[in-house]
């Protein structure tokens, strides 16, 4: 591996090298997704409380309700599409020969 890191130029190692900040925490792949999944809950249940409040009249403002509801149901499809290519990918892992 050092030998190929020597080959680069400088400009990409640059690039590579200076958002590792020892100080910081690297976070793990679990803990990306976890956060990932806590902002889609987030957006479902900011959706839900519009559509509650739309319902009884605390809202009289459609379009802000309709927004909510996109961004929500948006953000519901992809984590649906990352889990589908997660799992192909996994699949296609344990397809492979040894």
């Amino acid at each position: 591996m050092e030998r190929i890191s020597g080959i680069q130029t400088p400009f990409i190692q640059n690039q590579l090298f200076n958002n590792v900040k020892p100080e910081n925490k690297v976070e793990g792949f679990g803990q990306i997704f976890k956060d990932a999944l806590q902002e889609v809950s987030a957006a479902q249940n900011e959706s839900d409380k519009l559509t509650n409040q739309l319902i009884t009249g605390e809202v009289q403002d459609v379009h802000e309700v309709m927004i909510a509801s996109q961004k929500a149901s948006l953000s519901l499809q992809m984590t649906m599409q990352v889990r589908n290519k997660v799992v192909e990918a996994y699949q296609e892992v344990m397809r492979m020969q040894v």
